[in-house]
């Protein structure tokens, strides 16, 4: 490992902590999700090559933690939704700020493959073969998880049913 592998995963920090917010929609779990991909790239550093995409990579690191967390958290107690909607939540002081705040519990809400695509596409600007790349499907598969992601969070902030039903979701995360 040398240290301008190290100075370019550093450069990459920014676009990893907002990736892993928006993915994990916990900060903490986002800022743990930071440090593991740092890690995990630090101790494998000789199995990237050179020259290749370092933001993919590092990336693709973060997203294999966080599922791997998803499957940890399941063997785990969850908390009721009824419960965790009865938890008092200040109220907003401008309307702006409760329409994002909307918007968010949406994006949040979307299937996890569905909110990985809207990132990498809609937050992060990268092309549909990096994302496809990345999320490790095919560019046509990531395509249409866009597609299906920004019509199920128009269809949530509209206020009407999504349109998706749980096997539409089960297929997605297998894709």
């Amino acid at each position: 490992m040398t240290v301008g592998f190290e100075d370019d995963v550093v450069q990459h920090l920014r676009r990893l902590q907002n990736f892993a917010r928006r993915l994990a929609g916990s900060r903490v779990l986002a800022d743990d999700l930071v440090q593991e991909t740092v890690l995990r790239a630090l101790i494998h550093s000789d199995q990237f090559t050179p020259g290749t995409n370092l933001q993919a990579w590092l990336m693709t690191i973060l997203r294999n933690a966080y599922f791997s967390e998803k499957r940890r958290e399941r063997r785990l107690v969850q908390v009721e939704p009824e419960t965790a909607a009865a938890l008092p939540v200040p109220d907003a002081q401008q309307e702006w700020s409760a329409e994002m705040r909307e918007v968010a519990q949406h994006f949040d809400a979307l299937p996890p493959v569905q909110r990985q695509a809207l990132l990498l596409i809609g937050v992060h600007g990268l092309s549909y073969q990096q994302a496809a790349a990345i999320a490790h499907c095919a560019v046509g598969t990531m395509k249409s998880r866009v597609s299906r992601a920004r019509q199920h969070l128009e269809t949530m902030i509209e206020g009407a049913e999504p349109r998706f039903v749980a096997e539409d979701w089960r297929r997605s995360e297998a894709a």
